[in-house]
């Protein structure tokens, strides 16, 4: 009889591969980390190869690891970077360009240049996909590849070429170019789909010049998409399941009731909040979405995108030289006073929500000869906090507040961090006992398809608590280094 789960979370700096029980135990891991590439300033770029390989052999060894055959795997999960846009050969699976990252900008002029051309594009849009005209989404990166890769938009208007984000090229490779699928939550985030409707929008794909053939089919985030093929793991698997990297996350944390709502720190940080059956349309340009789609019924949610999170601290580490690893950032902030002076604004691939300035770019202010190391990591960590804060009173502008926020990824073993948070935020932090809640989210969609969990309030029954946090900062003191950062944050706006 089969026994686990498989989860495949292709993310933006690695791949793994990850065991679930059906208890929502992790039981083993394998990563590999791939080669980003940067071409030009404000271009991201992934190999396509690196993608499909690095996940490929995570699989592989952990089948080996754990001598498991592939009649031992239930199911297959799939999670992803969302947004980042591949299109590749209908006939060899060949990529015909790399895969454009979510944090490229490239696409910044031109999504400028039609928001000028018509200033009623941007709410049309809004209305239909909930999302904002930024080079954030697909739509754009799909035209750039059209327009500049020779003969790329000659092919596919004789239906040669097929669009996917990660999880549908992964899909199409797993089952060897037989299935060219997504899900509803990365539909969603591509600028094209009709969120209430359901389905691909005609109008918007004309407006952008992407020919329909080229999109997947979409299905519900539990669903049976096929098998892999059996070249792969010596026998066939059942893929199960499909989410985005942060709808994931929001399903790992059981956040199935409306006005729950997760955030995760990664190399971005998400907030996500449960808005039930309602596609609530922000006024204050944060982003509605597809929380899941489940036998047919979307759960939406109101969504906040912070582009540069654990990607600071990153920066910190590999561009400056400051920190030789990560987990050093905790124990220098805590040698410093909170009120050191010093602001870190990481706009270095732009402003996300609730700015969406593509241009603005990252600045360190407040220097004196006293500054330091300390003072430098210790608002590189604050800005984290600070950027969640700009998130939540955008959400409370558009009528909503989470009546509890989980928090996952790998910034939030930090507890100095996350104990800044509760203060800034002003309510509890509660952080889940397993932290790798992504990939714990596509593992219960494929529990639930497989029959392993009969419904949402079986999988809510497995979250637990490690930590609560809950803020000890006087309002006063609070309001008044949030002032500094927007200070901050108008000095480098473009916008």
């Amino acid at each position: 009889m089969s026994r686990y789960l498989l989860a495949v979370d292709q993310g933006t700096t690695s791949s793994r591969a990850v065991l679930v029980d059906a208890k929502g135990r992790i039981m083993d891991m394998v990563q590999r980390d791939f080669t980003q590439h940067y071409p030009k300033p404000s271009w991201v770029e992934h190999d396509p190869r690196d993608l499909w390989h690095t996940v490929l052999d995570c699989c592989r060894q952990l089948l080996q690891e754990n001598q498991l055959k592939a009649t031992d795997i239930i199911g297959l999960g799939i999670t992803n970077q969302r947004e980042t846009t591949l299109i590749w050969d209908k006939h060899t699976g060949e990529p015909i360009y790399p895969a454009i990252v979510w944090q490229d900008r490239r696409t910044a002029e031109y999504c400028q240049r039609m928001a000028e051309s018509d200033p009623k594009l941007e709410e049309k849009l809004q209305k239909k996909t909930g999302l904002l005209l930024d080079p954030y989404f697909c739509a754009s990166k799909i035209r750039w590849i059209l327009d500049n890769v020779p003969d790329a938009r000659q092919k596919a208007e004789q239906g040669q070429l097929l669009f996917g984000t990660v999880d549908c090229f992964l899909l199409w490779k797993l089952t060897d170019g037989k299935v060219h699928a997504t899900d509803a939550t990365n539909a969603s985030r591509t600028l094209l789909f009709d969120i209430h409707q359901q389905q691909w929008d005609p109008e918007l794909l004309k407006l952008f010049g992407i020919p329909p053939s080229l999109l997947p089919q979409v299905e519900d985030s539990a669903h049976h998409y096929g098998e892999t093929d059996p070249q792969w793991f010596g026998g066939a698997i059942p893929i199960l399941a499909i989410a985005g990297d942060q709808q994931a996350a929001l399903v790992g944390q059981c956040c199935f009731e409306s006005g729950m709502a997760k955030s995760t720190y990664g190399t971005g940080c998400f907030l996500m909040l449960n808005t039930g059956a309602e596609a609530l349309h922000s006024q204050n340009r944060l982003l509605t979405t597809l929380a899941y789609r489940l036998n047919g019924k979307p759960t939406y949610a109101l969504e906040g995108s912070i582009f540069m999170a654990g990607a600071t601290i990153q920066w910190l580490r590999d561009g400056l030289h400051l920190i030789e690893q990560a987990g050093e950032s905790e124990q220098l902030a805590r040698e410093v006073d909170i009120n050191h002076g010093v602001l870190l604004v990481p706009a270095f691939t732009g402003l996300g929500a609730p700015y969406w300035d593509p241009d603005a770019r990252g600045a360190i202010l407040g220097l004196t000869r006293d500054t330091g190391i300390k003072e430098i990591v210790s608002a590189g960590l604050q800005s984290v906090c600070y950027q969640t804060k700009d998130l939540q009173k955008a959400m409370e502008a558009d009528g909503v507040r989470p009546v509890s926020l989980k928090v996952d990824g790998g910034m939030v073993k930090n507890d100095w961090l996350m104990q800044f948070l509760a203060d800034m935020l002003g309510g509890e932090v509660q952080r889940s006992k397993i932290n790798e809640t992504t990939v714990l989210g596509v593992a219960y969609l494929a529990g639930l398809q497989a029959g392993i969990y009969e419904s949402l309030d079986d999988i809510s029954a497995l979250w637990q608590q490690d930590k609560a946090f809950t803020p000890s900062m006087d309002k006063s003191k609070r309001d008044s280094l949030y002032n500094q950062w927007q200070q901050g944050v108008k000095r480098i706006q473009t916008r």
